[in-house]
């Protein structure tokens, strides 16, 4: 027919013939093309740019003429003035359909755009957030019409976003009939409306508003709490910061926060107040570092483990220190941000907090599950999230099994005798020559080994403070490699090692890493102590990832990727032989830096995404390390550096260990004991 013209939109491949005279916009819509408008069609946002395609296309059939779509109108023109059109776009809401033509959709006018999640894989995060922006246009009041304001705003966006059954705070109500009037009628409202629920309004404004609307995902963690400030048009990430859980101050691991609860009326109340207060300040701070208004955050997202999400809602998390572990909720919420206390944001803002797997495997765990997608793996992958308390993933698209395991803060700095956190002037990579015994180290924030030249310049404002996670993990590592330690973990004296960095501390010896006490800095050292610590930390981490791969019934796995902020600064070699995870080719050990706070940030930006998760933790078997026998087992054997049993041929293949020990008691030195989970 004459009076119709074939429309091919490209990426999508989505065809459709319409009316000559057609707008662009109006042709995508009804072809379910993904093409943004914040202004419905009115020529103001400019958000739906597409970029024609003219002469012959034989892949798709069709020649397209210079007059296929209507000429450059006033609306388009007054716009390029202003702000200026990148040549060949044109407005989908303004350019008419003439004939048959080939339009290309770019990626910053697609509404769910493709973004980068993470580079180190390349997987894409389609964006699809909760809270949109859309301006609408609503009819005048009428004597004639006796309709509210309010319910005449519902029938246009109804109308014009196909947006119902929309509610709205009693604060809202009272902003409306000014902002309408003040706009002329239209208006420019940010609508909250995810996979449960409602539509709500957080917000609105007069005429058109260009303001950004962002969003805060949070991994809030037993030691600390990570927040990412994220744009909600684009899911860039504006601004990232942390801080340390103020909850420390009542335990440092979990069930010490269980314990202070159950033994101090009040105690959990307390707890909820602290984090809540520091959730305030890094919200503010977060957004002045960002140059936004805190005002302009209208949503959060959480993930954490199972005792903070209590503490976060305010719940007593007495039921999760004692069998069977029962969690108040394991679902996902999604509630109004006020009622965690959270003012210093938009005072309507939402807030989802992501499911929990178990009572001991929580919405952390669901947040790496979501960025790893270990359920999409064709191979056995083991996923670490190592923290206070490791969140562990095994498994392929066949079935995947979950557990958490009682590691402890020692692979966080804590419980170290020169620990810290990850800091300007922290140690944070080691090696040892194993001729010589002398160490070299990185401390953060300079790039120098300190054997090269120009390191004291270099180190002279921060000095050289202490030693974080990744620091002590290769410290151990390179000791044992160097046959400063041995396989029960063991620090020899000056006298067995040949060195004269191994000092005398009681009836133990340590490591003499750094002494800076001629310059009146401090001595750095590894002490037995630290030894024990880490020891500690690595058999419940292995112990928790063997109890999983008894249950899927295999002996090793096909790959490894580290997680957490502190498996994005461990290299794969020192882990292996510190023998935190089974033995694996280290070319398949890899990095996915703070997954937890990846996942949150993909919850963030799309609601698909949430009801994916939430679909998926139902299928997740999850293993309860407190109540298995084989765990005290595992975790036995797993104190020996790299293991009392297991052959690690991988590592074996690369690094000869030194057959040493400085055991002269012949008691085997000091056994590990099961640590508490926390």
């Amino acid at each position: 027919m004459t009076d119709e013209a074939l429309v091919i939109f490209t990426p999508s491949g989505k065809r459709g013939r319409f009316a000559l005279g057609t707008p662009v916009l109006t042709a995508a819509r009804q072809l379910g093309v993904d093409l943004d408008s914040v202004c419905g069609g009115r020529g103001i946002c400019s958000k739906c740019q597409i970029t024609p395609g003219y002469g012959e296309f034989s892949k798709h059939g069709v020649t397209v003429a210079a007059d296929a779509l209507s000429e450059w109108n006033a609306v388009e023109d007054r716009y390029n003035r202003v702000r200026g059109l990148a040549e060949g776009r044109r407005l989908g809401c303004q350019a008419k359909i003439m004939g048959d033509v080939v339009i290309d959709v770019p990626p910053e006018s697609q509404v769910h755009r493709q973004v980068i999640r993470k580079s180190a894989t390349q997987r894409d995060m389609v964006m699809d957030p909760a809270t949109h922006a859309h301006y609408v246009e609503v009819a005048e009041p009428d004597m004639h019409e006796p309709s509210g304001d309010f319910q005449r705003l519902a029938d246009a966006l109804r109308a014009q976003w196909q947006i119902d059954g929309l509610t709205a705070e009693p604060t809202i109500l009272t902003r409306l009939q000014p902002i309408l009037r003040k706009g002329a009628w239209k208006v420019t409202v940010a609508i909250h409306r995810d996979h449960h629920g409602t539509p709500r309004i957080i917000d609105l404004w007069p005429g058109f508003h260009e303001g950004r609307l962002y969003g805060l995902a949070i991994d809030l963690g037993s030691t600390t709490i990570a927040a990412h400030l994220c744009d909600l048009r684009n899911g860039n990430v504006l601004a990232s910061s942390g801080l340390m859980n103020p909850q420390i101050r009542f335990g440092e691991d979990l069930m010490s926060r269980v314990s202070y609860a159950m033994m101090n009326p009040g105690g959990d109340r307390e707890m909820t107040a602290a984090v809540r207060t520091a959730l305030n300040g890094l919200a503010r701070s977060i957004a002045t570092e960002a140059g936004i208004d805190p005002n302009q955050i209208v949503e959060t997202v959480f993930v954490c483990n199972p005792v903070m999400h209590h503490l976060l809602l305010g719940i007593d998390p007495v039921e999760l220190g004692q069998a069977p572990f029962a969690l108040a909720t394991s679902e996902s919420l999604s509630l109004a941000a006020r009622d965690l206390d959270l003012t210093a944001i938009h005072p309507n803002a939402r807030t989802y907090i992501l499911p929990c797997i178990a009572g001991h495997v929580g919405a952390d765990c669901a947040a790496v599950a979501l960025s790893e997608e270990p359920n999409k793996s064709d191979d056995i992958v083991l996923i670490v999230d190592v923290g206070t308390n490791a969140e562990i993933l095994l498994g392929s698209k066949k079935r995947v099994l979950a557990c958490s395991s009682p590691t402890g803060p020692a692979f966080e700095g804590a419980q170290i005798s020169a620990g810290q956190r990850a800091a300007p002037g922290a140690i944070e990579r080691v090696e040892i020559d194993p001729a010589t015994k002398e160490p070299r180290f990185k401390v953060i924030g300079c790039d120098l080994w300190s054997t090269e030249d120009g390191f004291a310049a270099a180190t002279a404002q921060t000095g050289i403070t202490g030693i974080c996670g990744s620091g002590i993990i290769e410290a151990v590592a390179e000791m044992r490699m160097a046959g400063l330690l041995d396989a029960s973990g063991l620090i020899g004296s000056a006298e067995q090692t040949g060195t004269p960095r191994c000092v005398p501390t009681g009836r133990t010896s340590a490591y003499v890493l750094f002494d800076g006490s001629a310059e009146g800095g401090p001595l750095i050292a590894v002490t037995q102590g630290d030894i024990r610590a880490i020891q500690l930390a690595k058999s419940a981490l292995y112990a928790g990832a063997r109890l999983l791969m008894d249950e899927l019934g295999i002996d090793k796995v096909d790959r490894v990727v580290l997680a957490g902020a502190f498996g994005a600064h461990i290299s794969p070699k020192h882990a292996m032989v510190l023998g935190m995870i089974p033995d694996c080719p280290l070319d398949k050990v890899t990095s996915a830096g703070n997954a937890a706070g990846t996942g949150a940030r993909i919850a963030l930006c799309s609601i698909a995404a949430r009801a994916a998760i939430e679909d998926e933790v139902k299928r997740i078997h999850k293993v309860e390390t407190a109540i298995e026998p084989r765990f005290q087992e595992h975790f036995v054997a797993a104190n020996a550096i790299p293991h009392a049993t297991a052959p690690f041929p991988e590592l074996g293949a690369i690094v000869t260990l030194p057959d040493v020990s400085f055991n002269t008691s012949g008691s085997g030195g000091e056994g590990g004991r099961r640590r508490r989970r926390g």
